[in-house]
């Protein structure tokens, strides 16, 4: 009777599984389905259809010379870099000095970024809209830095669990040997926040790449574009190149599946690492 019950488990659990990635990947499918159809058998054709050839490339070609991927991918990168490097040292710093202070300011400081994350963000466009055409950042693409560089709770949650593993006793000893605070954060304890640098680097990195909203708002020049921008050229006011959109969408995925396939353990090593102490 144990063992019927526990393979009726299993079953449950692997078909629960199958389900899952059947969910994810359909919409995956479809998209990469319809990049190789014309756009007489996309109009004509179901989702599901397969195209008459899968080696049609010409929507791919197109998309990416007339999208101007190059230029998106080159806007992205250095839009990305800049702000991940920024957003690293500032978090990090953040979660140093709360994990390694106490000040009266502390719980008030930890309340007010754990408040942040409960207002929607689109309450505050209007006054952040307003801050940045004062400074005369916008379309610039100092806009979209600035604000990915803003630190994040989930970047400051992800350090202070690492940083609460590094012993304080390697603080005490450098200070012994004359370091400031900056130096035994610049030298003893960043090296130890590789696997969680990592980490933040993947979440937040693939939240700056996929970002449609910013990069739409704060940068319309077409020089600016960036990937998620690239492909809203083809939708136009009467009608969309769905068939040029679906192989936009394919050659932004590809980098970003790439970099996941070599990175990933990265991503649960750090959560499991900053989760258990």
């Amino acid at each position: 009777m144990l063992q019927i019950k526990y393979t009726i488990l299993n079953i449950f659990k692997y078909l629960s599984l199958i389900l899952g990635a059947f969910v994810a990947l359909f919409p995956i499918i479809v998209v990469f389905n319809s990049s190789f159809k014309t756009r007489e058998e996309f109009n004509s054709s179901g989702p599901l259809a397969l195209p008459e050839n899968f080696f049609n490339f010409d929507n791919y070609i197109v998309a990416f010379k007339d999208g101007k991927m190059l230029l998106a991918f080159a806007n992205t990168f250095f839009i990305l870099a800049i702000s991940l490097t920024g957003a690293i040292i500032l978090s990090s710093l953040v979660a140093y000095v709360l994990n390694r202070f106490d000040f009266k300011l502390k719980p008030v400081i930890l309340g007010a970024f754990l408040f942040a994350t409960l207002i929607p963000g689109v309450t505050t466009q209007v006054a952040t809209f307003q801050i940045v055409e004062a400074l005369g950042l916008y379309n610039t693409r100092m806009a979209s830095i600035i604000l990915f560089m803003g630190t994040d709770i989930i970047s400051v949650y992800i350090f202070i669990q690492f940083i609460s593993d590094i012993s304080v006793s390697l603080d005490e000893s450098a200070m012994l040997d004359g370091a400031s605070y900056f130096t035994i954060y610049r030298k003893i304890i960043l090296p130890l926040l590789k696997p969680a640098i990592s980490t933040v680097v993947i979440i937040k990195g693939i939240q700056i790449y996929n970002d449609f909203y910013t990069p739409f708002l704060y940068m319309p020049s077409p020089k600016l574009q960036v990937i998620s921008t690239a492909l809203f050229k083809f939708q136009g006011p009467a009608s969309s190149q769905w068939e040029l959109i679906c192989a936009g969408i394919i050659i932004v995925i590809i980098p970003t599946v790439i970099i996941f396939l070599f990175l990933q353990k990265y991503i649960y090593n750090g959560f499991t690492q900053g989760s258990v102490k």
